[in-house]
């Protein structure tokens, strides 16, 4: 009932960030959780170390791809038997699926191991950085059941209604991932080591918290005899392969970026495209937790037919989003110089190839939200088909077409272009889907 009454209250921007801060504060803060390894990396060890944790981002990212297939998609699977009051069943399956995720984790290990040496080969990287690379990477992969399990994890939490205990794991691993990444490198001296071994105990926090909390028969969801249903794991692929398909994207395009950088100005390129994903990556982050927390209001009033509030909710949200954009745009070329610093000394190489991209890839933020909120809205409006088409469009289309033209023609300022480029394109077919569904959605007059 008490969400009830907060469907039912007047569309205002107070009521609308009611449901949208939370949100909001939860991917900031994962964002600003990710910043911190490069931070501590770059200043304590340097910009070669944080260029090697952006060569092995994609391998990381398929690990997510992964994990994150499996809750999403188990996620859905369950909670609809737990509808249906199939809830012996529904935990036979929860149970069921995270042994699989232990089974793929300790797979993936494994492969990692095996593969280690010939991931990094053909990319001509200087001895140092190939090094920093395969440490970091070998004590990464240590953690990758806890990792998967994270995942998992954090969306039973929240199934389970358990979304305050998500938040404080995510907090409390974060916080424990900062501490450990000054223990470990500044104090005990381990190196970029120590540094995927504190993400790796960071993102433990929640596992941990996790087999404890679902080991408890009170819990919605809890551990019990595991059924094996291979139809249960086929749907669970099956609803989550979109989820899956976005993470491997970003790691594709990861690479791009790094090849590239690789092939027009060397290992100092790699170091200052991670500095500028950073600033991108938080302010996105704002737009994503908007876009998420408004999405169940964009449903209900969907559901009920109510056009006069889904039309305020969109118009209102198109401004926030307006503003957010300018200032974020206004703070990025204001602060770039400082921003750069917190990665690289104005004596580093990055630091000049870094404020020039930052300055450039700054436009990207003009563009980035209305896209992001655009996917949102017709995931939220029961129309996967166009959200896939907007999402999969703008983080691999267009970046692709632009990363192999721009930088031909204009060398390295056209990699820094390849983003507002790509966002520029995608924002020209989000406005054309907007004003293509509008009769049908009634969120536009």
């Amino acid at each position: 009932m008490e969400k009830q009454n907060g469907y039912a209250k007047p569309v205002t921007l107070k009521n609308i960030l009611a449901f949208a801060i939370p949100t909001i504060a939860m991917t900031v803060f994962m964002s600003f959780y990710t910043m911190v390894d490069g931070l501590f990396v770059s200043n304590l060890i340097g910009t070669n170390a944080l260029s090697a944790i952006n060569l092995t981002a994609p391998v990381i990212q398929l690990v997510t791809a992964i994990s994150t297939m499996l809750a999403t998609g188990g996620s859905a699977v369950i909670m609809k038997k737990m509808g249906e009051q199939k809830k012996e069943e529904a935990r036979e399956d929860f149970t069921f699926l995270i042994l699989v995720n232990v089974l793929v984790g300790l797979v993936m290990c494994l492969l990692g191991y095996l593969l280690m040496d010939h991931i990094f080969t053909g990319m001509n990287l200087s001895a140092d950085v190939a090094g920093y690379c395969v440490e970091y990477l070998s004590r990464y992969l240590l953690f990758t059941v806890p990792i998967l399990l994270m995942n998992n994890f954090t969306l039973y939490m929240i199934a389970s209604e358990k979304a305050t205990l998500s938040f404080v794991c995510s907090v409390t691993g974060g916080v424990l991932n900062m501490i450990l990444d000054y223990v470990f490198i500044a104090g005990l001296h381990m190196g970029i080591g120590g540094a995927a071994i504190a993400t790796g105990l960071g993102y433990s926090v929640t596992a941990v918290v996790g087999l404890i909390v679902f080991s408890c028969p009170k819990s919605l969801l809890h551990f019990q005899k595991p059924v094996c249903r291979l139809k249960v794991l086929v749907n669970a692929a099956t609803n989550g392969c979109s989820e899956m398909a976005t993470a491997l994207v970003t790691g594709i395009i990861t690479m791009m970026f790094n090849w590239t950088m690789l092939h027009y100005v060397g290992e100092d390129g790699v170091a200052a495209v991670t500095i500028i994903m950073y600033v991108l990556m938080f302010a996105s982050s704002l737009y994503t937790g908007y876009s998420y927390g408004v999405a169940p209001m964009l449903s209900f009033y969907y559901g009920e037919q109510n056009q006069e509030k889904l039309k305020k909710l969109v118009m209102v949200s198109l401004r926030v989003i307006g503003v957010i954009s300018v200032v974020t745009v206004v703070l990025s070329l204001g602060m770039t110089r400082p921003l750069v610093s917190v990665f690289a000394r104005p004596d580093n190489p990055v630091y000049d190839l870094a404020v020039t991209g930052n300055r450039i890839c700054t436009i990207a933020l003009l563009f980035i939200g209305f896209n992001i909120f655009a996917s949102g809205m017709f995931t939220a409006l029961s129309n996967g088909l166009i959200s896939a088409v907007l999402a999969f469009s703008r983080s691999f289309v267009f970046m692709l077409v632009t990363m192999i033209v721009l930088p031909v023609f204009l060398g390295v300022n056209g990699i820094w272009l390849a983003t507002p480029a790509a966002e520029l394109m995608a924002l020209a077919l989000s406005v054309f889907m907007f004003f293509k569904y509008r009769k049908r959605y009634g969120y536009c007059g």
